[in-house]
């Protein structure tokens, strides 16, 4: 060493440059190591060093990171492989208090003692060690060098409440997360920053925050150990930590130095703490503020000077005390630890029986517990080790293989990922060291990439799961003078600055939640002042756009498309509603006019175009008295309304005012007094919609599905909404009204006094099973009597059965067309000219018919059908009567309708029938008084004393058999024979 050789020390608080000044005095010398706390702050150190000077004369070595160049001249390390015996011109040790820590003070107190540059030696660290390097670094130089910006407390604040560029600190990877997830959920997102973590995913972390994609950064202490960040707040979350062995609180001195990261170069810094840390002593606030702290007094020290003859020589000098009052000795660090552990295996021990053997074991020993899992099993692993460099002299490559390869995989979680990072530390490790395995380079690239795989994926982890980037971005624009680009696609989804915020429904925006905590209203502001100009382009899209695009629902919305922009209000009539536009404030007035001007446009042509008849019948001013009543009557109800409810009314009006209603289409039904253009599904939905507007109903009744005849008949639901619907209840159904009334047409042709069966055509319109329609018979008042008779075949399926049980048929070439029997029976075999002898009835088999028998069964079988007979209800008695006294078995309906007075005529008994004009529906003409001219009038009939009339919907019947029908001739034949 050089005899004027410079030994410094650079005391003083952080933020004072004392890093930046060591770099600079390195660079002046050809040569020089800096050995550094952390492997992350070395490969900052080494990051600043190589953009000065170039790559290829800078090393960085670290126990798993080794990148030594041929022509390295500066060596940036962690303290722990800081390299011996190189004769650098310069070296330094960073954060030299660390001397005092528990865990690693005996390496900090060995390079402190020990290490020395030959031109110039410098210590970087706290005021707290001047008392400690004075008395064991001899000729030491102190230099004092104050803070360059000003530190204060601000005491406690929510995590919510915390400004922008604020560190939170942590003291466990819960806590860390946990913190983390809130800020997501509050500010956008946070980084995470770790001891534990790769240099690449802490940079890929910090690059995060240092360019303001986020504002927050939660960290352990490892910030504390020199990284330059940007951070104008540090938060603690906690003053307690667990330091491997035991909670304990943290010290002035250590919170002082995580709290000076805050304010950088001339830039004051705040420090303060959590809601739930609780407040930081007064005393300890004024030591942090004013740099003030107890000065130390003891150093941890180990003996470096080993033995390697056994390894009891060895443990014995690892347990040396130290000779100084500065120093004290060292608790059992892991590595001691785990030698003890080896030490009591009858294998190692066996094996470690020289100098060498000992010193492999003891630098196997040196591996750090990445994995963290317990004493033993690291143990057990460095025995693995210790056993294969022992019996081969390096580590096989099949076992490497096979340990990194199972460890060479980016699924799972950030915990997964997270362990699989620490594993592969192990061997980064194992691979750095020389001699140990075959191919260095090849395993020392294999496990630098493995771990640059997981860290990447660590750190998309730590993103996805940490970072709400939208809101980070919205954010960070939202501070800039540049308006944002906001971006609508065809599926109404809005991207402001790229990042997706919500989607546009008509002209309301409606933001995306997921993500957004506290700040979901400046995220709702930047997306609607990026969204003001798609605004008003879609109102003017919107006002002229085609009525084919808009409709209205049956709960009165107003739908633009599949978007809903409207309502309909009750307004001063009930066919000229009002509209209520769905446009958001932020739109502004001109675009809330625009919507709503247009849907009230929409709706007018829409009732305008339904209800077309009705509004002709409505401003028809030649309509007077009684005829002008009865059309405010009908308009009131749209167009449909119950006979019942009007039926003074309609006897008062007379021809000359029924012709004038006629004109515009009403119809006088049996049952309701209606106009068949405003049936159509149409106009029915826009009429319930109108109606329960002006009755002002909470939910609107449905229309029924167009086309259907019947619907079922619920209980719950009023019959004035059926009305309304165009159908009107009637037993379990209800019945569509125009076909209600053709079914009131053919029900007057009928004696309903007498009783009638149905006919095809009344079950065809109605659609229904015979018991269905004799249930709606009762709804309208009828009686229906259920009975049963003999079902009679027709006769070619009976002639056809008889041919096929005798197993001969005539030609059917000598049968009309009509005649030919179906392809299932047999044909008629030739038969002799001479007649064939008749056969014995004794030969027929026992158990067998004869043709003519089949003929018989087949013409009275005993199967059954089932018919109803249907009367007017109000003849109940007159029908019991006819039947000889005897009550009939009768399904009774409600009670009939009632009979209108003079000047309605009633067909045959039918209920109510309307009078007809003549030449309306083939009136017959009538004489005076309304007695019908000629015949037509009804004349007593002997037949009713005997009972009532029973009519069929079938055809009526032929005889049973036919004497001119050539092929039932040919049967008869055969039945003789018989």
């Amino acid at each position: 060493m050089a005899q004027k050789a410079r030994i410094a020390a650079v005391l003083g608080p952080t933020n004072t440059g004392k890093t930046h000044y060591a770099i600079e005095r390195m660079l002046g010398y050809r040569t020089g190591i800096i050995g550094l706390p952390l492997r992350l702050l070395a490969r900052e150190v080494y990051d600043r060093i190589v953009a000065a000077r170039g790559p290829s004369v800078v090393a960085l070595v670290t126990g798993e990171e080794r990148i030594v160049p041929a022509r390295a001249q500066y060596w940036v390390c962690t303290v722990e492989a800081m390299p011996e015996g190189m004769g650098a011109d310069f070296v330094a040790v960073d954060e030299i208090q660390l001397c005092a820590d528990a865990e690693r003070g005996h390496v900090f107190t060995d390079r402190l003692m020990r290490m020395r540059g030959l031109h110039e030696t410098l210590f970087l660290g706290a005021d707290t060690m001047r008392g400690p390097i004075a008395a064991l670094v001899p000729g030491v130089e102190f230099i004092r060098r104050e803070r360059m910006s000003q530190l204060s407390y601000i005491g406690s604040k929510k995590i919510s409440r915390l400004p922008s560029r604020t560190a939170i600190v942590g003291f466990s990877v819960d806590n860390v997360y946990a913190i983390a997830e809130l800020l997501k959920r509050t500010k956008g997102g946070a980084a995470v920053v770790m001891g534990a973590l790769s240099p690449r995913t802490r940079n890929a972390q910090v690059d995060l925050y240092q360019n303001g994609e986020v504002d927050f950064l939660v960290a352990t202490d490892a910030i504390g150990m020199g990284l330059n960040l940007d951070i104008d707040h540090v938060a603690f979350s906690a003053l307690a930590k667990f330091d491997g062995r035991r909670m304990r609180p943290l010290q002035p001195n250590e919170l002082a130095q995580i709290a000076g990261r805050a304010g950088r170069g001339m830039s004051h810094g705040t420090f303060g703490v959590t809601g739930e840390a609780g407040q930081i002593p007064d005393d300890w606030v004024e030591n942090i503020v004013n740099h003030s702290f107890t000065p130390l007094k003891k150093l941890n020290w180990r003996n470096a000077r080993l033995t390697f003859g056994s390894i009891d020589a060895l443990e014995r000098s690892l347990d040396e005390s130290p000779d100084n009052e500065w120093l004290s000795k060292a608790r059992e660090a892991d590595d001691l630890r785990a030698l003890r552990a080896l030490s009591s295996e009858a294998e190692v021990r066996a094996r470690a029986s020289d100098g060498t053997s000992v010193q492999l074991l003891w630098d196997v020993c040196r591996i750090p517990d990445f994995r963290g899992i317990s004493h033993a099993e690291h143990a057990g692993l460095l025995g693995v080790i210790f056993n294969h460099l022992h019996e081969r002299g390096r580590i096989p490559d099949d076992f490497m293989h096979r340990q990194v390869n199972r460890i060479d995989r980016t699924d799972g979680d950030i915990d997964t990922l997270s362990k699989r990072l620490a594993y592969i530390r192990t061997w980064t490790y194992v691979a750095q060291r020389r001699g140990w395995v075959g191919d260095e380079d090849h395993w020392r690239g294999e496990t630098r990439a493995v771990e640059d795989r997981l860290s990447d994926a660590l750190h998309a982890g730590l993103t996805q799961r940490f970072v709400d980037r939208r809101t980070s971005v919205l954010l960070r624009r939202l501070k800039q003078k540049e308006a944002m680009v906001a971006e609508v696609n065809d599926k109404g989804e809005v991207t402001v600055e790229g990042q997706f915020v919500g989607r546009l429904e008509g002209f309301r925006f409606r933001q995306d939640k997921s993500g957004v905590g506290q700040e979901d209203k400046t995220v709702r502001q930047a997306s609607l002042q990026a969204l003001a100009p798609h605004f008003h382009l879609r109102a003017d899209r919107f006002y002229n756009a085609p009525d084919t695009e808009l409709d209205f629902t049956e709960q009165g919305g107003l739908m633009w498309g599949d978007q809903a922009v409207g309502k309909l209000a009750k307004g001063d009539d009930p066919l000229k509603p009002r509209v209520v536009a769905f446009v958001d404030d932020e739109a502004g007035p001109d675009v809330a006019m625009k919507v709503e001007r247009r849907l009230q446009h929409f709706i007018d042509r829409k009732i305008a175009t339904l209800f077309e008849p009705l509004l002709k019948l409505q401003g028809d001013e030649a309509l007077t008295g009684l005829a002008r009543g009865f059309a405010f009557r009908l308009v009131e109800s749209m167009g449909v309304l119950p006979r019942a409810e009007i039926a003074d009314e309609v006897k008062q009006l007379d021809q000359e005012s029924r012709g004038a209603l006629r004109k515009h289409g009403v119809r006088f039904g049996q049952y309701t007094i209606f106009m068949p253009l405003m049936l159509k599904p149409a106009p029915t939905r826009l009429r319930l919609v109108l109606w329960s507007l002006a009755n002002g109903l909470d939910e609107f009744p449905e229309a029924p599905p167009p086309g259907l005849v019947t619907v079922p008949n619920i209980a719950d639901v009023p019959a004035q909404h059926y009305t309304l619907g165009g159908y009107r209840k009637s037993g379990e159904r209800a019945i569509r009204i125009d076909m209600l009334e053709r079914l009131a047409d053919m029900l007057r042709a009928e004696d309903s006094r007498a009783g009638f069966e149905a006919k095809a055509d009344m079950l065809s319109i109605t659609g229904l099973t015979l018991d269905q329609f004799a249930d709606l018979m009762q709804g309208l008042g009828y009686r229906a009597e259920k009975a049963e008779r003999a079902k009679v075949k027709p006769v070619d399926a009976v002639v056809a059965e008889a041919a096929a049980t005798e197993g001969a048929a005539p030609e059917a070439a000598d049968l009309p067309k009509a005649e030919i029997p179906d392809a299932g029976v047999a044909p008629v075999a030739e038969t002799p000219a001479e007649p064939a002898a008749e056969p014995a009835v004794a030969e027929t088999p026992e158990g067998e018919m004869t043709p003519g028998a089949v003929l018989d069964e087949a013409l009275a079988g005993p199967e059954m059908e089932v018919f109803f007979t249907f009367t007017w209800g109000g003849n109940r008695g007159n029908q019991q009567r006819r039947g000889g006294g005897k009550p009939r078995r009768e399904a009774t309906a409600g009670d009939g309708q009632k009979r209108e007075g003079s000047g309605e005529r009633r067909d045959r008994g039918a209920p109510g029938g309307e009078r007809r004009d003549r030449g309306e529906r083939g009136d017959k003409p009538r004489g005076k008084g309304g007695k019908p001219k000629g015949k037509g009038g009804p004349k007593p009939d002997r037949e009713r004393d005997r009972g009532p009339k029973t009519y069929e919907a079938r055809p009526q019947k032929k005889d049973r058999i036919d004497p001119d029908n050539p092929f039932a001739a040919a049967l008869m034949g055969l039945r003789d024979k018989t």
